[in-house]
Protein backbone atom coordinates (compact mmCIF):
# COMPACT_ATOMS: atom_id res chain seq x y z
CA UNK A 1 0.00 0.00 0.00
CA UNK A 2 1.28 3.29 -0.92
CA UNK A 3 2.07 5.66 2.24
CA UNK A 4 1.43 8.79 0.15
CA UNK A 5 -1.37 10.90 1.18
CA UNK A 6 -4.78 10.79 -0.59
CA UNK A 7 -5.39 13.78 -2.46
CA UNK A 8 -9.35 14.69 -2.86
CA UNK A 9 -10.76 15.13 -6.14
CA UNK A 10 -13.46 17.30 -6.14
CA UNK A 11 -15.33 17.67 -9.84
CA UNK A 12 -17.89 20.71 -10.55
CA UNK A 13 -17.83 20.62 -14.44
CA UNK A 14 -21.86 20.27 -13.18
CA UNK A 15 -22.07 23.24 -11.21
CA UNK A 16 -19.28 25.93 -12.03
CA UNK A 17 -18.27 24.13 -15.47
CA UNK A 18 -22.09 24.78 -16.37
CA UNK A 19 -22.19 28.06 -15.63
CA UNK A 20 -20.38 28.90 -18.95
CA UNK A 21 -23.14 30.63 -21.42
CA UNK A 22 -24.57 28.23 -23.59
CA UNK A 23 -23.18 25.30 -21.19
CA UNK A 24 -26.47 23.85 -19.60
CA UNK A 25 -27.71 20.38 -19.50
CA UNK A 26 -30.57 18.91 -19.24
CA UNK A 27 -31.38 16.52 -16.18
CA UNK A 28 -30.98 13.09 -18.17
CA UNK A 29 -27.56 15.07 -19.41
CA UNK A 30 -26.60 15.62 -16.06
CA UNK A 31 -27.18 12.21 -14.90
CA UNK A 32 -24.88 10.81 -17.34
CA UNK A 33 -22.21 12.82 -17.08
CA UNK A 34 -22.75 12.27 -13.39
CA UNK A 35 -22.54 8.64 -14.08
CA UNK A 36 -19.53 9.05 -16.18
CA UNK A 37 -17.52 11.08 -13.52
CA UNK A 38 -18.41 8.04 -10.91
CA UNK A 39 -16.62 5.48 -13.24
CA UNK A 40 -13.84 7.93 -13.42
CA UNK A 41 -13.83 7.56 -9.68
CA UNK A 42 -13.46 11.23 -8.77
CA UNK A 43 -14.21 11.55 -4.98
CA UNK A 44 -16.54 14.45 -5.07
CA UNK A 45 -19.52 15.27 -7.46
CA UNK A 46 -20.75 18.61 -7.17
CA UNK A 47 -23.84 18.14 -8.91
CA UNK A 48 -25.68 21.93 -8.59
CA UNK A 49 -27.18 24.20 -6.33
CA UNK A 50 -30.42 22.96 -5.53
CA UNK A 51 -31.93 26.29 -4.64
CA UNK A 52 -31.36 28.16 -8.02
CA UNK A 53 -34.61 26.46 -9.44
CA UNK A 54 -37.20 23.10 -9.03
CA UNK A 55 -35.05 22.22 -12.06
CA UNK A 56 -31.57 22.10 -10.71
CA UNK A 57 -33.01 20.84 -7.58
CA UNK A 58 -34.29 17.54 -8.92
CA UNK A 59 -31.65 17.17 -10.44
CA UNK A 60 -28.86 17.02 -7.69
CA UNK A 61 -31.76 14.49 -6.13
CA UNK A 62 -31.54 12.55 -8.97
CA UNK A 63 -27.83 12.33 -9.03
CA UNK A 64 -27.28 11.95 -5.26
CA UNK A 65 -29.72 8.69 -5.48
CA UNK A 66 -28.26 7.16 -8.46
CA UNK A 67 -24.29 8.27 -7.68
CA UNK A 68 -23.02 5.28 -4.72
CA UNK A 69 -19.23 5.18 -4.99
CA UNK A 70 -19.07 9.26 -5.06
CA UNK A 71 -19.49 11.74 -2.46
CA UNK A 72 -22.34 13.83 -4.26
CA UNK A 73 -22.14 17.79 -3.13
CA UNK A 74 -24.98 20.63 -3.28
CA UNK A 75 -24.07 24.34 -3.04
CA UNK A 76 -25.22 26.76 -0.96
CA UNK A 77 -25.28 30.49 0.35
CA UNK A 78 -25.33 31.28 3.33
CA UNK A 79 -29.20 31.68 3.23
CA UNK A 80 -30.93 28.95 5.73
CA UNK A 81 -33.39 28.75 2.57
CA UNK A 82 -30.18 27.28 0.29
CA UNK A 83 -28.93 24.82 2.97
CA UNK A 84 -31.96 23.79 3.32
CA UNK A 85 -33.19 23.20 0.09
CA UNK A 86 -29.53 21.12 -0.37
CA UNK A 87 -30.68 19.12 2.36
CA UNK A 88 -33.42 18.14 1.10
CA UNK A 89 -31.97 17.28 -2.31
CA UNK A 90 -29.49 15.37 -1.04
CA UNK A 91 -31.20 13.36 1.60
CA UNK A 92 -30.91 10.26 0.09
CA UNK A 93 -27.84 10.21 -1.17
CA UNK A 94 -25.28 7.50 -0.26
CA UNK A 95 -23.15 9.89 1.05
CA UNK A 96 -23.90 14.06 0.44
CA UNK A 97 -22.08 16.87 1.14
CA UNK A 98 -23.45 20.87 1.35
CA UNK A 99 -20.95 23.62 0.12
CA UNK A 100 -21.78 26.79 1.48
CA UNK A 101 -19.77 30.47 0.96
CA UNK A 102 -20.04 33.67 1.15
CA UNK A 103 -17.68 36.58 0.32
CA UNK A 104 -14.63 37.74 2.39
CA UNK A 105 -12.48 39.99 0.37
CA UNK A 106 -12.87 44.08 1.00
CA UNK A 107 -14.14 45.07 -2.20
CA UNK A 108 -17.29 41.83 -2.23
CA UNK A 109 -17.76 42.38 1.88
CA UNK A 110 -18.55 46.19 0.70
CA UNK A 111 -19.42 46.10 -2.92
CA UNK A 112 -21.96 43.45 -3.07
CA UNK A 113 -23.12 42.17 0.17
CA UNK A 114 -22.87 45.24 2.59
CA UNK A 115 -21.70 43.90 4.90
CA UNK A 116 -19.13 43.96 7.76
CA UNK A 117 -16.39 41.53 8.54
CA UNK A 118 -18.18 40.71 11.97
CA UNK A 119 -21.58 40.32 10.09
CA UNK A 120 -20.06 38.02 7.49
CA UNK A 121 -18.28 36.25 10.05
CA UNK A 122 -21.24 35.96 11.82
CA UNK A 123 -23.75 34.64 8.85
CA UNK A 124 -20.94 32.07 7.90
CA UNK A 125 -20.93 30.40 11.66
CA UNK A 126 -24.60 30.21 11.64
CA UNK A 127 -24.72 28.53 7.93
CA UNK A 128 -22.06 26.11 9.00
CA UNK A 129 -24.46 24.95 11.94
CA UNK A 130 -27.04 24.96 9.77
CA UNK A 131 -25.61 22.57 7.06
CA UNK A 132 -24.45 20.05 10.32
CA UNK A 133 -28.11 19.85 10.66
CA UNK A 134 -28.26 18.07 7.69
CA UNK A 135 -24.89 15.65 7.47
CA UNK A 136 -21.50 16.05 8.70
CA UNK A 137 -20.03 16.47 5.96
CA UNK A 138 -19.86 20.54 5.22
CA UNK A 139 -17.75 22.46 3.17
CA UNK A 140 -17.04 26.06 3.65
CA UNK A 141 -15.57 28.75 1.04
CA UNK A 142 -14.53 31.89 1.53
CA UNK A 143 -15.45 33.59 -1.49
CA UNK A 144 -12.74 35.88 -3.24
CA UNK A 145 -9.85 34.39 -0.90
CA UNK A 146 -7.43 35.01 -2.87
CA UNK A 147 -7.87 39.13 -2.52
CA UNK A 148 -9.51 38.39 1.20
CA UNK A 149 -7.02 39.84 4.00
CA UNK A 150 -4.86 37.39 5.41
CA UNK A 151 -5.93 38.04 8.96
CA UNK A 152 -9.58 37.90 8.25
CA UNK A 153 -9.67 34.48 6.42
CA UNK A 154 -7.58 32.99 9.40
CA UNK A 155 -10.65 34.32 11.82
CA UNK A 156 -13.30 33.16 9.91
CA UNK A 157 -11.90 29.60 9.15
CA UNK A 158 -11.19 29.17 12.68
CA UNK A 159 -14.74 29.96 13.50
CA UNK A 160 -16.53 27.63 11.02
CA UNK A 161 -13.85 24.67 11.48
CA UNK A 162 -15.34 25.24 15.32
CA UNK A 163 -18.65 25.37 14.25
CA UNK A 164 -17.90 22.24 12.20
CA UNK A 165 -17.12 22.40 9.06
CA UNK A 166 -14.91 19.83 7.42
CA UNK A 167 -13.44 20.93 4.20
CA UNK A 168 -11.79 24.39 3.81
CA UNK A 169 -12.31 25.52 0.79
CA UNK A 170 -9.84 28.57 -0.68
CA UNK A 171 -10.88 29.86 -4.11
CA UNK A 172 -9.17 32.27 -6.26
CA UNK A 173 -12.42 33.33 -7.71
CA UNK A 174 -10.73 35.77 -10.22
CA UNK A 175 -7.94 34.16 -11.18
CA UNK A 176 -5.58 36.80 -9.89
CA UNK A 177 -2.65 34.84 -8.18
CA UNK A 178 0.33 33.33 -9.55
CA UNK A 179 1.53 29.84 -8.11
CA UNK A 180 4.20 30.87 -5.30
CA UNK A 181 1.91 33.44 -3.77
CA UNK A 182 -0.66 30.68 -3.61
CA UNK A 183 1.59 28.13 -1.92
CA UNK A 184 2.57 30.98 0.41
CA UNK A 185 -1.21 31.51 1.26
CA UNK A 186 -1.82 27.65 1.46
CA UNK A 187 1.63 27.26 4.11
CA UNK A 188 0.22 30.46 6.17
CA UNK A 189 -3.21 29.32 6.66
CA UNK A 190 -2.72 25.66 8.03
CA UNK A 191 0.21 27.09 9.95
CA UNK A 192 -2.10 30.24 11.46
CA UNK A 193 -5.25 28.35 12.17
CA UNK A 194 -5.33 26.80 15.72
CA UNK A 195 -7.61 23.80 14.26
CA UNK A 196 -6.44 23.82 11.21
CA UNK A 197 -5.69 19.75 11.35
CA UNK A 198 -9.81 19.43 12.02
CA UNK A 199 -10.41 20.18 8.72
CA UNK A 200 -9.29 19.29 4.87
CA UNK A 201 -7.96 21.80 2.94
CA UNK A 202 -8.95 22.47 -0.79
CA UNK A 203 -8.45 24.64 -3.82
CA UNK A 204 -10.71 26.29 -6.77
CA UNK A 205 -8.71 28.10 -9.02
CA UNK A 206 -9.90 29.84 -12.36
CA UNK A 207 -8.15 30.46 -15.58
CA UNK A 208 -8.44 34.09 -16.11
CA UNK A 209 -4.25 34.34 -16.17
CA UNK A 210 -3.86 31.16 -17.86
CA UNK A 211 -2.41 29.77 -14.03
CA UNK A 212 -5.70 27.82 -12.91
CA UNK A 213 -4.02 24.28 -12.92
CA UNK A 214 -0.71 25.98 -11.70
CA UNK A 215 -2.02 27.37 -8.90
CA UNK A 216 -4.17 24.56 -7.94
CA UNK A 217 -0.77 22.15 -7.96
CA UNK A 218 1.23 25.11 -5.84
CA UNK A 219 -1.66 24.85 -3.59
CA UNK A 220 -1.28 21.00 -3.07
CA UNK A 221 2.50 21.66 -2.40
CA UNK A 222 1.66 24.31 0.33
CA UNK A 223 -0.71 21.54 2.19
CA UNK A 224 -4.07 21.38 0.45
CA UNK A 225 -5.51 17.44 -0.26
CA UNK A 226 -8.38 18.20 -2.22
CA UNK A 227 -8.96 20.43 -5.57
CA UNK A 228 -11.78 21.59 -7.01
CA UNK A 229 -11.79 21.19 -11.03
CA UNK A 230 -13.74 20.62 -14.22
CA UNK A 231 -13.37 18.33 -16.94
CA UNK A 232 -11.91 19.81 -20.00
CA UNK A 233 -11.42 23.02 -17.75
CA UNK A 234 -15.07 24.30 -18.38
CA UNK A 235 -16.04 27.35 -16.80
CA UNK A 236 -17.09 30.87 -16.59
CA UNK A 237 -15.13 33.46 -18.15
CA UNK A 238 -11.70 31.52 -18.95
CA UNK A 239 -12.58 28.45 -17.54
CA UNK A 240 -11.39 26.72 -14.14
CA UNK A 241 -8.66 23.90 -13.25
CA UNK A 242 -8.63 21.22 -15.56
CA UNK A 243 -9.09 17.82 -13.73
CA UNK A 244 -7.40 16.06 -16.41
CA UNK A 245 -4.01 18.10 -16.53
CA UNK A 246 -3.98 18.16 -12.28
CA UNK A 247 -4.44 13.74 -12.27
CA UNK A 248 -2.03 13.84 -14.84
CA UNK A 249 0.33 15.88 -13.52
CA UNK A 250 0.08 14.73 -10.16
CA UNK A 251 0.58 11.22 -11.27
CA UNK A 252 3.05 11.81 -13.76
CA UNK A 253 5.82 13.53 -11.02
CA UNK A 254 5.46 12.01 -7.83
CA UNK A 255 8.64 12.54 -7.14
CA UNK A 256 7.02 16.52 -6.41
CA UNK A 257 4.08 15.61 -5.27
CA UNK A 258 3.72 13.80 -1.60
CA UNK A 259 0.11 12.49 -2.51
CA UNK A 260 -1.78 10.67 -5.34
CA UNK A 261 -5.34 10.34 -6.49
CA UNK A 262 -8.11 7.88 -6.62
CA UNK A 263 -9.05 8.64 -10.19
CA UNK A 264 -9.12 6.01 -13.03
CA UNK A 265 -7.22 7.93 -15.76
CA UNK A 266 -8.12 5.90 -18.23
CA UNK A 267 -11.22 7.20 -18.06
CA UNK A 268 -10.24 10.42 -18.98
CA UNK A 269 -10.94 10.62 -22.73
CA UNK A 270 -14.05 8.94 -23.07
CA UNK A 271 -15.29 11.13 -20.30
CA UNK A 272 -13.49 14.34 -21.66
CA UNK A 273 -15.34 13.39 -24.70
CA UNK A 274 -18.99 12.83 -23.20
CA UNK A 275 -18.89 16.58 -21.57
CA UNK A 276 -17.53 18.15 -25.23
CA UNK A 277 -21.17 16.34 -26.46
CA UNK A 278 -23.13 17.65 -24.03
CA UNK A 279 -22.44 20.73 -23.60
CA UNK A 280 -21.15 21.72 -27.10
CA UNK A 281 -17.68 22.94 -26.27
CA UNK A 282 -15.61 21.50 -28.52
CA UNK A 283 -12.02 20.78 -27.28
CA UNK A 284 -9.15 22.57 -29.28
CA UNK A 285 -6.11 20.01 -30.89
CA UNK A 286 -3.75 21.46 -28.53
CA UNK A 287 -5.36 21.03 -25.41
CA UNK A 288 -3.13 19.37 -22.62
CA UNK A 289 -3.90 15.60 -22.05
CA UNK A 290 -7.25 15.62 -24.42
CA UNK A 291 -6.72 17.28 -26.93
CA UNK A 292 -6.70 15.55 -30.53
CA UNK A 293 -2.87 16.56 -30.60
CA UNK A 294 -1.44 16.21 -27.35
CA UNK A 295 -0.08 12.62 -28.33
CA UNK A 296 0.92 13.23 -31.93
CA UNK A 297 4.30 14.31 -33.38
CA UNK A 298 4.47 15.83 -36.77
CA UNK A 299 8.42 16.87 -36.19
CA UNK A 300 10.97 13.92 -37.88
CA UNK A 301 13.48 14.13 -34.90
CA UNK A 302 10.10 13.97 -32.59
CA UNK A 303 8.66 11.03 -35.14
CA UNK A 304 12.40 9.34 -35.38
CA UNK A 305 13.12 9.33 -31.22
CA UNK A 306 9.57 8.14 -30.44
CA UNK A 307 9.75 4.85 -32.83
CA UNK A 308 12.85 4.26 -31.30
CA UNK A 309 12.00 4.58 -27.38
CA UNK A 310 7.98 6.51 -26.61
CA UNK A 311 9.52 8.24 -23.57
CA UNK A 312 11.89 9.99 -25.87
CA UNK A 313 9.16 12.57 -26.47
CA UNK A 314 6.16 11.22 -24.26
CA UNK A 315 5.80 11.63 -20.78
CA UNK A 316 3.06 9.62 -20.20
CA UNK A 317 0.98 7.46 -22.79
CA UNK A 318 -1.56 7.88 -24.79
CA UNK A 319 -2.97 4.76 -23.09
CA UNK A 320 -2.78 6.03 -19.73
CA UNK A 321 -5.44 8.40 -20.38
CA UNK A 322 -8.12 6.03 -22.37
CA UNK A 323 -6.50 6.51 -25.92
CA UNK A 324 -6.09 3.40 -28.44
CA UNK A 325 -5.19 3.23 -31.44
CA UNK A 326 -7.58 -0.01 -32.02
CA UNK A 327 -10.63 0.77 -34.61
CA UNK A 328 -14.05 -0.46 -34.41
CA UNK A 329 -14.42 -4.35 -35.84
CA UNK A 330 -18.32 -3.91 -35.70
CA UNK A 331 -20.48 -3.63 -39.10
CA UNK A 332 -23.88 -3.89 -39.96
CA UNK A 333 -24.54 -7.28 -39.52
CA UNK A 334 -23.20 -6.76 -35.67
CA UNK A 335 -25.61 -7.22 -32.99
CA UNK A 336 -26.65 -5.18 -29.87
CA UNK A 337 -24.93 -7.27 -27.76
CA UNK A 338 -21.99 -6.78 -29.47
CA UNK A 339 -22.27 -2.74 -30.01
CA UNK A 340 -23.13 -2.82 -25.63
CA UNK A 341 -19.92 -4.32 -25.07
CA UNK A 342 -18.00 -2.43 -27.24
CA UNK A 343 -19.69 0.59 -25.92
CA UNK A 344 -18.75 -0.30 -22.37
CA UNK A 345 -15.47 -0.77 -22.48
CA UNK A 346 -15.62 2.99 -23.81
CA UNK A 347 -16.95 3.79 -20.57
CA UNK A 348 -20.54 4.46 -22.13
CA UNK A 349 -23.43 2.85 -20.30
CA UNK A 350 -27.29 3.37 -21.19
CA UNK A 351 -29.70 4.63 -18.94
CA UNK A 352 -32.82 2.49 -20.52
CA UNK A 353 -33.17 -0.21 -23.23
CA UNK A 354 -34.69 3.01 -25.65
CA UNK A 355 -32.09 4.86 -25.39
CA UNK A 356 -29.67 1.82 -26.29
CA UNK A 357 -32.27 0.76 -29.58
CA UNK A 358 -32.22 4.20 -30.43
CA UNK A 359 -28.19 4.49 -30.10
CA UNK A 360 -28.12 1.14 -32.06
CA UNK A 361 -30.17 2.57 -35.04
CA UNK A 362 -28.16 5.20 -35.20
CA UNK A 363 -25.78 2.95 -35.82
CA UNK A 364 -26.92 0.85 -38.20
CA UNK A 365 -27.19 3.99 -40.41
CA UNK A 366 -23.69 5.15 -39.85
CA UNK A 367 -22.38 1.84 -40.90
CA UNK A 368 -24.48 2.52 -43.99
CA UNK A 369 -22.58 5.03 -44.93
CA UNK A 370 -19.07 5.09 -43.65
CA UNK A 371 -17.19 1.83 -44.34
CA UNK A 372 -14.56 1.95 -41.27
CA UNK A 373 -16.14 3.08 -37.57
CA UNK A 374 -13.63 4.43 -34.68
CA UNK A 375 -13.98 4.31 -31.37
CA UNK A 376 -15.13 8.55 -31.48
CA UNK A 377 -17.79 7.87 -34.05
CA UNK A 378 -19.17 5.63 -31.19
CA UNK A 379 -18.87 7.81 -28.45
CA UNK A 380 -20.15 11.03 -30.96
CA UNK A 381 -22.90 8.91 -31.91
CA UNK A 382 -23.97 8.09 -28.13
CA UNK A 383 -23.83 11.91 -27.26
CA UNK A 384 -25.73 12.44 -30.42
CA UNK A 385 -28.54 10.56 -28.85
CA UNK A 386 -28.25 12.20 -25.65
CA UNK A 387 -29.38 15.49 -27.54
CA UNK A 388 -32.31 14.35 -28.62
CA UNK A 389 -35.21 16.11 -26.54
CA UNK A 390 -38.31 13.96 -25.56
CA UNK A 391 -40.48 16.88 -26.22
CA UNK A 392 -38.68 18.31 -29.25
CA UNK A 393 -40.94 20.54 -31.12
CA UNK A 394 -38.96 20.93 -34.33
CA UNK A 395 -37.31 17.74 -36.10
CA UNK A 396 -35.60 17.06 -39.39
CA UNK A 397 -37.14 15.24 -41.71
CA UNK A 398 -35.37 15.97 -45.46
CA UNK A 399 -32.69 18.49 -46.83
CA UNK A 400 -31.38 18.89 -49.84
CA UNK A 401 -29.07 21.68 -50.60
CA UNK A 402 -27.67 23.07 -54.46
CA UNK A 403 -24.20 24.63 -54.45
CA UNK A 404 -22.00 25.48 -57.70
CA UNK A 405 -18.87 27.57 -58.97
CA UNK A 406 -20.49 31.48 -59.72
CA UNK A 407 -24.21 30.37 -58.50
CA UNK A 408 -25.79 31.03 -54.93
CA UNK A 409 -26.58 28.47 -52.80
CA UNK A 410 -29.90 27.05 -52.27
CA UNK A 411 -31.39 24.53 -49.87
CA UNK A 412 -34.83 22.60 -49.31
CA UNK A 413 -35.57 21.49 -45.98
CA UNK A 414 -38.58 19.92 -44.67
CA UNK A 415 -38.94 19.97 -40.91
CA UNK A 416 -41.28 18.64 -38.65
CA UNK A 417 -42.70 21.17 -36.50
CA UNK A 418 -45.09 20.16 -33.29
CA UNK A 419 -46.01 17.03 -35.44
CA UNK A 420 -47.20 19.30 -38.77
CA UNK A 421 -44.83 18.77 -41.90
CA UNK A 422 -43.87 22.05 -42.98
CA UNK A 423 -41.57 23.00 -46.58
CA UNK A 424 -38.86 25.80 -47.26
CA UNK A 425 -36.28 27.03 -49.09
CA UNK A 426 -33.70 29.80 -49.60
CA UNK A 427 -30.65 30.98 -50.81
CA UNK A 428 -27.34 31.87 -48.99
CA UNK A 429 -23.46 33.41 -48.86
CA UNK A 430 -22.88 29.37 -48.86
CA UNK A 431 -24.46 25.85 -48.45
CA UNK A 432 -25.33 26.50 -44.19
CA UNK A 433 -26.37 29.52 -44.35
CA UNK A 434 -28.52 28.24 -47.32
CA UNK A 435 -29.64 25.47 -44.95
CA UNK A 436 -29.90 28.16 -41.92
CA UNK A 437 -32.38 30.31 -43.63
CA UNK A 438 -34.09 27.72 -45.19
CA UNK A 439 -35.13 26.32 -41.14
CA UNK A 440 -35.83 30.09 -39.98
CA UNK A 441 -38.22 30.58 -43.00
CA UNK A 442 -39.97 27.77 -41.37
CA UNK A 443 -39.86 27.94 -37.50
CA UNK A 444 -38.77 32.11 -37.83
CA UNK A 445 -37.34 31.80 -33.87
CA UNK A 446 -35.80 35.16 -34.42
CA UNK A 447 -32.48 33.56 -32.49
CA UNK A 448 -29.22 34.71 -33.22
CA UNK A 449 -26.50 32.14 -34.28
CA UNK A 450 -23.24 32.76 -31.95
CA UNK A 451 -20.97 30.32 -32.76
CA UNK A 452 -20.53 28.02 -35.72
CA UNK A 453 -17.70 25.51 -34.97
CA UNK A 454 -16.80 22.34 -37.09
CA UNK A 455 -14.47 19.86 -35.71
CA UNK A 456 -14.01 16.20 -37.20
CA UNK A 457 -14.24 13.26 -35.18
CA UNK A 458 -11.65 11.00 -37.06
CA UNK A 459 -9.48 11.27 -40.08
CA UNK A 460 -10.34 10.36 -43.76
CA UNK A 461 -12.37 12.33 -46.42
CA UNK A 462 -15.74 9.74 -45.00
CA UNK A 463 -15.13 11.34 -41.62
CA UNK A 464 -18.01 12.34 -39.68
CA UNK A 465 -18.18 16.19 -39.05
CA UNK A 466 -19.19 17.26 -36.08
CA UNK A 467 -20.58 20.35 -35.46
CA UNK A 468 -21.61 22.82 -32.49
CA UNK A 469 -23.76 26.20 -32.31
CA UNK A 470 -24.78 28.17 -29.96
CA UNK A 471 -28.08 30.73 -30.35
CA UNK A 472 -29.32 33.75 -28.11
CA UNK A 473 -32.69 34.48 -27.99
CA UNK A 474 -32.91 37.47 -25.67
CA UNK A 475 -30.89 36.60 -22.09
CA UNK A 476 -31.52 32.26 -23.00
CA UNK A 477 -28.45 31.10 -24.72
CA UNK A 478 -28.64 27.12 -25.66
CA UNK A 479 -26.34 25.01 -27.82
CA UNK A 480 -26.95 22.33 -30.20
CA UNK A 481 -24.67 19.65 -31.55
CA UNK A 482 -25.00 17.44 -34.47
CA UNK A 483 -22.92 14.60 -36.59
CA UNK A 484 -23.00 13.81 -39.92
CA UNK A 485 -20.85 12.12 -42.46
CA UNK A 486 -22.64 14.58 -44.79
CA UNK A 487 -21.36 18.35 -43.06
CA UNK A 488 -24.11 20.18 -44.46
CA UNK A 489 -26.65 17.76 -42.42
CA UNK A 490 -24.56 17.74 -39.18
CA UNK A 491 -24.76 21.58 -39.31
CA UNK A 492 -28.64 21.55 -39.74
CA UNK A 493 -29.37 19.17 -37.15
CA UNK A 494 -26.90 21.21 -35.04
CA UNK A 495 -29.05 23.77 -35.19
CA UNK A 496 -32.57 22.30 -35.21
CA UNK A 497 -31.04 20.99 -31.79
CA UNK A 498 -30.28 24.30 -30.00
CA UNK A 499 -33.75 25.56 -31.75
CA UNK A 500 -35.80 22.86 -29.89
CA UNK A 501 -33.63 24.07 -25.98
CA UNK A 502 -34.68 27.89 -27.31
CA UNK A 503 -38.01 26.85 -27.68
CA UNK A 504 -38.79 25.10 -25.01
CA UNK A 505 -36.56 25.76 -22.40
CA UNK A 506 -36.29 23.66 -19.35
CA UNK A 507 -36.02 25.87 -16.03
CA UNK A 508 -32.61 26.90 -16.28
CA UNK A 509 -32.64 30.05 -13.62
CA UNK A 510 -28.80 29.90 -12.79
CA UNK A 511 -27.22 32.66 -10.55
CA UNK A 512 -23.75 33.48 -11.77
CA UNK A 513 -22.51 32.09 -8.97
CA UNK A 514 -18.43 31.83 -9.07
CA UNK A 515 -16.35 30.95 -6.49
Amino acid sequence: MSSKEKLIIFDTTLRDGEQSPGATMTGEEKLRVALALERLRVDVIEAGFPAASPGDFESVKTIAEAVKESTVCGLARTAFGDIDAAGNALKNANSGRIHTFIATSPIHMEKKLRMSPDEVLERAVKAVERARGHTDNVEFSPEDAGRSEIDFLCRIIEAVIKAGATTINIPDTVGYNVPHQWEARFRTLIERIPNADKAVFSTHCHNDLGLATANSLAAVLGGARQVECTINGLGERAGNAALEEVVMAVRTRPNVFPCETGVDATQISSVSRLVSGVTGFVIQPNKAIVGANAFAHESGIHQDGVLKSADTYEIMRPQDVGLTTNRMTLGKLSGRAGFRDRLSQLGVTFTSEVELNDAFTRFKQLADKKSEIYDEDLQALVTDVGHVAANEKVRLVHLRVCSETGETPEAEVTLLIDGEERRGSARGGGPVDAAYRAIESLVQSGAELMLYSVSNITSGTDSQGEVSVRLADGEAVAKGLGADTDIVAASAKAYINALNHILDPVSRAHPQIDI
